[in-house]
């Protein structure tokens, strides 16, 4: 019953790791507590997995350190990944933004993988559940023994790719940050990242005449800014430029200050101030002239969402200079200030988890614990939308393989 290497976590960066180690030697065990391979895999992307971008660097990450995920990414890149993916003659396509998408199905990403494991000789046990995890010293050897409900195995190097906090329904836990405490390995707070933003309340009764709209816009959150749709929904903002930005606006909980709103563009590449100022003489009404680059009904509630009457049945030459110059500013940054987010459920990764100061960037190795590493998601390192996180996996997975 003992191994080389325990895996714990049989999703894209355990089945990465695995494999690698079977190739090199290692006698490779890979636990999970799911009945199914690679759920994570087989769901993302409407079942067709969107697999890497054709453009990663550590640009497109988040972390305490934002440094960390270079090395890993240097090592085993996207282009890495789509090699084994056309060795295997897998059909992609490329969509938006250098997104990769499997042609058929996400299970030909899974079956690539598990054949990899099998040919290297991994052992299986899943679905088995970790009930305890020990630290044995013999002989100055130390071993880490692990406990389940189909028995104890034990192994001299224990890889921990449990994942995050999202998407519980398909079983998701917080297994790898608790190991990572019970071994004095510190743990950034976990939060929801790429995930819907929830308003107040009394915010969202004052925008419920906007609810449905869908809008080519900016999320703008400090230094970042993403132009994509922008959805307001009966709960808050959605649409793949919240769900970037969500990340970022979660950043700052991290840190000490008053949280500050997300601000929204609705003229990207637009100057509003320009704009109006080339119409304020006509006759124009402010929803109507809106309605040139926004949807009729947005642009009608909006102003009304503004000014009230004022702001519908009044032209354009009527209105203040003060009132444009407001209306200018809130067009380029209309800000939102979110009551929080959507949470886990609506999550697509999770944000933070095991520090990365404690990590090896060349190895993903506990500094702390020779003979324990951490390896995608549940690492302090999280991607944009868009095949980042499942690079990270792969990219960790496979440096964890060489070394583990």
């Amino acid at each position: 019953m003992h191994f080389d290497i325990i895996v714990i976590g049989a999703g894209a960066a355990g089945m990465m790791c695995a494999a690698q180690a079977g190739m090199r030697g290692r006698r490779v065990l890979l636990i999970d507590h799911a009945e199914k391979l690679g759920e994570r895999i087989r769901v993302s992307g409407g079942g067709r997995c969107n697999f890497t971008n054709r453009t990663v660097s550590a640009d497109n990450y988040l972390s305490q350190n934002p440094h960390f995920c270079r090395s890993a990414l240097a090592r085993f890149s996207q282009f890495d990944f789509i090699a084994m993916m056309d060795k295997r003659r897998i059909p992609y396509h490329e969509r938006e933004h250098g997104q990769l998408f499997c042609d058929e199905s996400a299970q030909e990403i899974i079956d690539m993988l598990r054949d990899a494991c099998e040919d290297a000789g991994v052992q299986w046990a899943f679905p088995c559940a970790v009930q305890q995890i020990k630290l044995q010293a013999a002989e100055a050897v130390k071993r880490y023994a692990v406990a389940t409900d189909q028995g104890c195995f034990t192994c001299q190097s224990l890889v921990v790719a449990t994942g995050g906090l999202a998407i519980p329904k398909i079983g998701a836990s917080p297994f790898g940050y608790r190991l990572a405490e019970q071994f004095g390995i510190p743990v950034i707070p976990p939060k929801p990242a790429l995930v819907p933003l929830a308003l107040a309340p009394e915010l969202l009764e004052a925008m419920k005449p906007l609810a449905g709209a869908t809008l080519d816009a900016t999320a703008q959150f400090d230094d970042a800014q993403f132009r994509e749709n922008v959805l307001i929904t009966h709960r808050g903002l959605s649409g793949p430029a919240i769900l970037q930005i969500s990340s970022y606006w979660q950043m700052q909980e991290y840190r000490a200050g008053k949280k500050q709103p997300v601000e929204i563009d609705l003229l990207p590449g637009l100057d509003a101030g320009a704009w109006l100022e080339e119409h304020r003489q006509g006759r124009v009404h402010l929803p109507n002239l809106l309605a040139e680059h926004l949807p009729r009904r947005f642009a009608h509630e909006w102003c009304a969402l503004l000014g009230g009457e004022k702001m519908t049945i009044r032209p354009i030459s009527e209105l203040g200079r003060r009132d444009l110059e407001m209306i200018a500013g809130k067009l380029n940054a209309w800000p939102l200030m979110p009551a929080g987010t959507l949470g886990f459920a609506k999550a697509e990764v999770t944000l933070g988890g095991v520090s990365t100061d404690a990590l090896s960037s060349k190895t993903m190795e506990a500094k702390a614990a020779p003979g324990l590493y951490f390896i995608g998601e549940v690492v302090d390192v999280t991607g944009w939308l868009g095949g980042y996180n499942f690079q990270w996996a792969w990219s960790s997975g496979w440096v964890a393989g060489q070394f583990a």
